[in-house]
């Protein structure tokens, strides 16, 4: 970097923090700040403005602030307390902010369900929150019915609130529709009970759940307050005249703080679609007249793969802001659809410490701030790697290590519900006696002048042929084959063999060529980074916030008894079909990989 950019660089930097100061007396932990404050405070002095688009229907912020207003008066009514938990799993819709805003107001914490979980996982994630309270949109009824006998504590037909689904008017169920109850409700602001605490819990909200069940993070009150002005004033630059459009989850971190958070604190309007459509993405960008996106994991992926129309170039956006957008497509994905800036950023939901590229430099996620480091560790399990003086040590440039979070006053670690797992997340004595840190458990690239890029999870990393291989890395690389249109790439255990060999889920288009991909893999990767094992599939799994399932996929392998898609084995310089004789070959060691 020259020390003009740098020089930009640091100037840029500046500029965004500047604009995030008159704001920062709002994170006292001592007030009592939160949503529902402000968004009182928006009804009040901007009542007339839309603060949130849904299809046809528009909401100005005193109608959102009457309906939040409503569903706090609604939940005291049915006696729910201070610090109860109400459990929310419902589609993207207007009443699902009111909810979580109202309920707020209320000092109600909300644990947000994500909507793709079912069975187990889907009981694990309302027991492990004590929801006294289970309010579904009727369009989830069908998914908890059947697990209702495994929650004694919100089984009851009166736990369980039905907000019926504007477009469906003929359900018939046991359960109270609360619909009619919470539109007799007051829309004046809630007396009865004080202001919750900038310190008291706002939310739960789970992590992805790619390995093992999910776990809820809390989201204190200061929590969503800081991410909302992270991205409204540093991130966003937003103003009252943006329009967000969202199109992601709102039970993510990435709805309810980054893009709900951010409408809030800058008093812009949200265009909210209720899935992600990719057929329909720049049409609501139109329509919408959106200013700002914000995307996550595969999401632009997904867009390229679309054929090109008119509308995806016409459009008055001036920046889109996300994580997990590849190296391999970022310059092609801002060419084509006329982006003027992209910011990446990184964070998690329960983590202490975020990074944002606000240049735009591909493929970084940022550079690193002060409480922010990155210590070697053994990529594929992520145990740290300590000196003789039982101290971690800092990677060099090049290098890629565990990223790392002080935890402090000003970075806090508030963790999980789930005590143990909140102890497993922490390090101590890193650097110094009595430290402690976040341990994040990604992998990233140390860069000049301390930029970083996303490398890897740690457990994505494999090993095999005494070498570390990237996940990330190699499904990078394996996205420039022709006719892929998406790779998961992860490690298989082979009898006979030490470590893992790599194996990749594929999504090809029409008339891909096999010998081709073949080629292409031997001549792009070193042979321990190679996918030996082979599985073209229709669709790939994803989470619901588009990031890559990985377990199920490992779990299942290359067995032909089990995997009903097609199987390959890259035996020297091609693919082959995994049939049942090669199948037994490789499980007995006599062939694959070594």
């Amino acid at each position: 970097m020259s020390v003009l950019e740098r020089a930009l660089t640091t100037w840029t930097e500046l500029q965004s923090l500047g604009r995030a100061l008159p704001e920062l007396p709002l994170l006292n932990p001592l007030g009592h700040r939160s949503c529902a404050r402000l968004l009182q405070q928006l009804a009040a002095e901007s009542p007339n403005q839309v603060g949130l688009a849904y299809r046809h229907e528009r909401w100005t912020w005193k109608q959102i602030g009457q309906q939040a207003n409503r569903y706090a008066h609604f939940a005291v009514q049915q006696h729910v307390r201070r610090g109860d938990v109400v459990a929310l799993l419902m589609d993207n819709r207007p009443d699902y902010l009111c909810i979580v805003s109202g309920l707020n107001r209320a000092g109600i914490i909300t644990a947000l369900i994500n909507t793709h979980v079912t069975g187990t996982a889907l009981v694990h994630a309302i027991k492990s929150a004590k929801a006294k309270v289970l309010l579904v949109g009727s369009e989830h009824l069908g998914t908890i019915e059947p697990v209702l006998d495994a929650l004694p504590g919100v089984s009851k037909p009166h736990n369980v609130w039905v907000q019926l689904d504007p477009e469906r008017q003929d359900l018939a169920t046991r359960f109270r529709l609360i619909n009619d109850a919470v539109a007799a409700s007051s829309v004046e602001e809630l007396r009865q009970r004080p202001w919750p605490s900038t310190l008291d819990p706002m939310c739960y909200i789970y992590t992805s759940g790619t390995t093992g069940l999910p776990k809820a993070a809390i989201v204190s009150n200061q929590r969503w307050l800081e991410g909302a002005l992270v991205f409204a004033r540093i991130i966003g630059e937003m103003t009252a005249k943006d329009v967000l459009y969202m199109t992601l989850p709102l039970y993510h971190s990435t709805g309810v703080i980054a893009a709900w958070g951010a409408v809030v604190m800058s008093g812009a309007t949200m265009g909210l679609r209720r899935k992600f459509s990719a057929s329909r993405f720049w049409e609501d960008v139109r329509e919408f007249d959106a200013t700002i996106f914000i995307y996550i994991g595969e999401l632009c992926r997904y867009l390229l793969a679309q054929p090109p129309t008119p509308p995806e170039r016409r459009h008055h956006l001036r920046i889109c802001i996300g994580n997990g957008l590849r190296a391999d497509i970022w310059r092609k994905f801002q060419s084509r659809f006329r982006i003027p800036l992209i910011r990446e950023y990184y964070g998690a939901t329960e983590g202490n410490l975020g990074l944002c590229n606000l240049e735009g430099r591909p493929g970084m996620i940022g550079r690193l701030l002060p409480g922010v480091a990155v210590v070697r560790c053994d990529a594929s399990t992520g145990a740290i790697i300590r000196n003789a003086d039982g101290r971690c040590e800092s990677v060099a440039v090049g290098e890629r290590g565990l990223l790392l979070g002080r935890i402090n006053t000003l970075m806090r670690f508030d963790g999980y519900l789930d005590r143990a797992a909140t102890r497993k997340k922490v390090l101590r004595d890193v650097f110094t006696q009595d430290d402690a840190y976040f341990n994040t458990g990604d992998l990233v690239q140390l860069h000049d002048d301390g930029w970083v890029s996303f490398a890897d999870r740690v457990g994505d990393t494999f090993r095999w042929k005494g070498e570390n291989v990237s996940t990330h890395q190699v499904a990078e690389i394996l996205s420039g084959a022709k006719g892929l249109r998406e790779a998961n790439v992860y490690g298989v255990h082979v009898n006979g063999a030490e470590g893992r060999a790599g194996m990749a889920s594929v999504v090809v288009a029409d008339g891909f060529d096999l010998a081709a991909f073949a080629r292409y893999v031997v001549t792009n990767l070193a042979s321990y980074e190679r996918p030996y094992f082979l599985r073209v599939v229709p669709d790939m799994h994803i989470t619901g916030t588009f990031k890559h399932c990985k377990v199920d996929y490992c779990a299942e392998g290359y067995d032909p008894t089990t995997v009903k898609d097609p199987l390959y084995y890259l035996d020297g310089k091609q693919y082959v079909p995994i049939d049942a004789t090669l199948y037994s070959r490789l499980a007995a060691g006599e062939a694959g990989p070594r």
